[in-house]
C-alpha cells in the first residue's frame, strides 16, 4: 500500500514530533508499505524519508521543480518525481496514494490534506484520510468540522471518511479497516 504522508519541512519546537514521525516512517518501511511524500530533505519531511529507507522500505518523493532548483530534494529516494508546480504535485500525490495521513505541519500540510478531505467527503476518493492528532494538534480542526455539522453546512455522512488518530496504533487500525 502506498501511504501518502503530508508534513512540514520544519522540525517544529516539540521534540516528540521528530520521534513520532520516525515511528511512522519505521512502521511504513518495516510493514511492507511504501511512502509517498513531498520529496524534501529538510525538517520532518527528511526524517520520515530517512526512517522509511532505514527500515528497508521504498520512498517516492514528489517535488516541484522550483524546490529542485533550490536543491531541497532528498537525494537517496527510491523514486523522485519532478512536477512543474504545487498543483501538479498535489494531484500526483493523491494519484499515487492508497491512504493519506496529515502529520502536524504548516499551511502547506493543511492545504494538501484539505483537498483529500474534500475528495473523500464527495466520494471522489475511497481511501482513509487520517489527521494525526498528536498531542491534540488537530483538536481545533476537529471542533471546526463538528461545528460545520452543527450549523447544517456539512453532515456526518459527508465527513465519514475523515478520521482523527491520537497514536500510531490508531492510524494502523484505521488503515487496516480499509
Amino acid at each position: 500500500m502506498n501511504i501518502t504522508v503530508y508534513l512540514g519541512a520544519f522540525e517544529g519546537k516539540d521534540a516528540s514530533l521528530k520521534q513520532a514521525v520516525r515511528e511512522i516512517g519505521t512502521w511504513i518501511g518495516a510493514s511492507g508499505n511504501a511512502l509517498v511524500y513531498g520529496g524534501s530533505k529538510s525538517g520532518l519531511m527528511g526524517e520520515i524519508a530517512e526512517s522509511v529507507l532505514q527500515a528497508g522500505g521504498t520512498v517516492t518523493g514528489v517535488e516541484p521543480k522550483f524546490f529542485m532548483d533550490a536543491e531541497l530534494q532528498y537525494d537517496n529516494l527510491t523514486e523522485l518525481i519532478v512536477t512543474k508546480d504545487m498543483t501538479e504535485r498535489k494531484t500526483k500525490m493523491i494519484e499515487l496514494g492508497d491512504a493519506f495521513i496529515a502529520f502536524p505541519g504548516g499551511t502547506g500540510t493543511l492545504e494538501e490534506i484539505s483537498e483529500v478531505m474534500s475528495k473523500v467527503s464527495l466520494k471522489q476518493l475511497d481511501a482513509p484520510c487520517i489527521l494525526y492528532n498528536l498531542n491534540g494538534y488537530y483538536d481545533s480542526l476537529k471542533a471546526l468540522l463538528a461545528h460545520m455539522i452543527e450549523m447544517g453546512l456539512s453532515t456526518p455522512e459527508r465527513q465519514q471518511g475523515i478520521c482523527f488518530a491520537d497514536s500510531l496504533e490508531e492510524i494502523k487500525q484505521i488503515i487496516n479497516r480499509y
